[in-house]
């Protein structure tokens, strides 16, 4: 009774809340929400469709004056590659000039002082006829690949400073060219004299045309002057720059001459000759980056050009836009308003009717059902409902009065049932006791049986794997017994070889002494031989002229009776050491022979305790046989202890179960009749509740 006033407290809380929320909260209210809808959308269509046409428009100007500043750059490089050409055109000429190689050849030659100076001058006033046809070549030097030959410069070049190039590694890099044109990176100042303009240098290996040998290098120091003055005439835009970068960023020409060798804060992509790309360079904002490969170095034309000045005309549609926006906003003003006084004020005023109906008065009738729209549907649709609330609250409180006189009939006939329901459920509570006493008592005895079966088991298994140990036991015995009997035999075969061994050993002892003998023979006969050589010199020299030709032949007994006799020294060592050799042999046989007698006996020995232990495994094995076959009968009496002892556990947990259901049944009743009477007081509360709620309504 309690819980149901609480419940009724809680929910007239709840509405109170609703209603106070609904008048406090405009946030909450359909118009409010329209309003918004209808503005966001209105404003979310004017901003996409001007985004997207300010993007579109900057899309395509920054595409155009991309394809355009493309060509004016690619117009640029074609006319810098002209100049680029004019400078290793003028190289080439002094390549096939013969007059020019002829003058080289008197300065190498260095024969005549006075030609050697006129070939010098004559090269210096070639060199210097260039150099007036060409304002931007401010010097030119050939640096000589031999330390003795001079150097020879022209123009504003500095024989110290050419001397110091001789040493840099952009000579080698010339001679391995073997002729084409090299191209220096530009410098901050001249490379061959002591100007402060920037400079950069085509180097080409000067050859005898003759021998094809490099004597000199020759170096154009060119200004990038003229190159710079080329690139100031062309204008991409306002903010915009060109210059010329390397392959690896490094500027050959600025604007800013102090730039020139600096790394440049932009990266191109030196796989493409020609390239447009949109970067974010610090300090500067996103440009569009232009570059074209010039065709006759591996330098880059690049020009920059800042995306804001190419895009700036399209402000004009982003301020267009906003000013849409803003007219956008003031008709969704105008259209929410509308939409306020035809909607939202018609459910407001619905809305207040449903809380007086809510509070009880269920007279409350709409005055907007005239309407023909969703709005007078809805309005009809309340007055239907407030109808049918009506005349259901009308049956309820008849209802109400009827469920009260079958309450109080209810509540006596629910006491005399939990009477009868607490004294069967004493009675099957006992029942089922008993019950679970035995089956407790059935299942230790089962738990038992099944302990005593596990451990037959695992004395079965031990003596299964006994036997099966006691079974390859004996196989190994057996195979110990055929190996001692094998090693006996090789034993004995070893014994009579060392037997022979010894045997051959003392007969080679007896040759070797044989060989001795023969060597104190040949060395008796060397001896004698080198007296009759001796002789027979003496005899030659005593005959004069005549016996020359014996003499020689004399000295050649004697020398090879020389030869033998050291021939017979190193045979008599190399004898002596094979004997005493042969006598350690003997000396080591003689030991070892007894070992192997030892050896074979105590195999003998090993082989006679295989025997024995063959016998016993076998014993062993008839044994536990004997005892596998007691252990199955036990584990067959076993089982069938086992299945007994599970028929009685099952038989006692069957009726202990059966027990405790009943009694479960018995306190299920008991429960039940008590649910009975308790249920049978409440609805008798609640039909008097009912009646005291119904009677809040006004329905008349």
């Amino acid at each position: 009774m309690k819980n149901d006033k609480k419940v009724e407290l809680k929910k007239d809380v709840v509405k109170s809340n609703v209603v106070a929320k609904y008048k406090t909260n405009p946030l909450q209210s359909v118009g409010i929400k329209l309003f918004l809808y209808i503005m966001g959308g209105i404003l979310a269509c004017v901003i996409t469709m001007g985004t997207l046409a300010y993007n579109q428009s900057k899309g395509i100007i920054e595409g155009k004056a991309s394809e355009s500043s493309q060509q004016i750059v690619n117009q640029l490089g074609a006319n810098l590659d002209n100049i680029l050409k004019t400078y290793e055109e003028i190289t080439l000429q002094l390549m096939v000039d013969n007059e020019f190689h002829k003058s080289v050849d008197v300065v190498v030659a260095n024969e005549d002082e006075f030609s050697k100076f006129e070939s010098i001058k004559a090269l210096t006033t070639k060199l210097q006829s260039f150099i007036f046809g060409n304002a931007s070549i401010t010097g030119i030097a050939l640096i000589p690949l031999d330390s003795n030959l001079n150097i020879i410069t022209a123009g504003s070049s500095q024989l110290t400073k050419v001397e110091r190039l001789a040493k840099e590694e952009w000579i080698q890099e010339a001679i391995d060219a073997a002729g084409r044109a090299v191209w220096l990176p530009s410098s901050p100042e001249a490379i061959t004299h002591a100007g402060t303009t920037p400079s950069f240098g085509i180097a080409r290996v000067i050859k005898n045309p003759t021998s094809s040998k490099a004597y000199y290098v020759l170096l154009l120091d060119v200004s990038t002057k003229g190159i710079q003055e080329q690139i100031d005439n062309v204008n991409l835009g306002s903010d915009s720059g060109i210059s010329i970068v390397n392959s690896n960023n490094e500027y050959m020409t600025n604007a800013d001459p102090k730039l020139v060798q600096s790394v440049a804060p932009f990266q191109i992509n030196v796989d493409e000759e020609e390239k447009s790309t949109r970067e974010t360079l610090s300090g500067i904002g996103e440009v569009l980056l232009i570059h074209k490969k010039l065709g006759y170095s591996d330098w880059y034309l690049t020009g920059q050009i800042p995306v804001n000045e190419l895009v700036k005309d399209t402000v004009v549609i982003r301020q267009l836009t906003v000013s849409v926006a803003i007219a956008a906003a003031v008709i969704a003003i105008i259209i929410s308003a509308i939409v306020m006084l035809t909607i939202s004020r018609p459910l407001v005023q619905l809305r207040n009717l449903m809380n007086e109906g809510a509070k009880g008065d269920l007279t409350v009738r709409s005055k907007n059902n005239k309407r023909k729209d969703e709005i007078g549907q809805l309005s009809n649709s309340f007055d239907s409902m407030m109808i049918q609330i009506t005349s259901l609250a009308t049956q309820t409180k008849i209802s109400a009065d009827a469920v009260m006189v079958t309450a109080k009939t209810l509540t006596n006939a629910s006491n005399k049932t939990a009477v009868s329901a607490k004294e069967i459920a004493i009675a099957t509570e006992e029942i089922a006791n008993g019950s679970t006493s035995l089956a407790v008592e059935a299942e230790r005895g089962n738990d038992l049986t099944v302990m005593i079966n596990d451990q037959m088991r695992q004395v079965l298994s031990a003596n299964q794997e006994m036997v099966q140990s006691a079974y390859e036991v004996e196989s190994a015995s057996g195979k110990g017994t055929a190996y001692m009997a094998e090693l006996i035999e090789k034993t004995g075969m070893t014994e009579e070889m060392t037997r022979e061994m010894v045997e051959k050993v003392d007969s080679l002892k007896d040759s070797t002494r044989s060989i001795v003998q023969i060597l104190d023979v040949l060395n008796a006969v060397t001896k004698q031989t080198n007296i009759l050589s001796l002789n027979a010199t003496i005899e030659a020299a005593r005959a004069g002229t005549a016996g020359r030709g014996f003499m020689v032949v004399a000295n050649e007994i004697r020398g090879l009776a020389d030869q033998s006799t050291q021939s017979i020294d190193v045979v008599a060592q190399i004898t002596d050491r094979i004997q005493s050799e042969i006598v350690e042999t003997v000396e080591v046989l003689s030991k070892a022979y007894p070992m192997f007698q030892e050896q074979i006996n105590s195999v003998k020995e090993a082989n006679s305790i295989f025997v024995s232990v063959q016998g016993q495994m076998n014993h062993l094995i008839s044994r536990l046989e004997d005892v596998t076959q007691s252990v199955n009968k036990l584990e067959a009496s076993q089982t069938v202890l086992n299945e007994a002892m599970t028929n009685v556990s099952a038989v006692a947990q069957q009726s202990s179960a059966t027990s405790e259901e009943v009694a479960s049944l018995s306190n299920e009743q008991l429960s039940i009749s008590d649910n009975l009477v308790t249920l049978s007081t409440e609805l008798n509360e609640v039909s008097t509740k009912l009646k005291d709620s119904l009677a809040q309504f006004k329905v008349e």
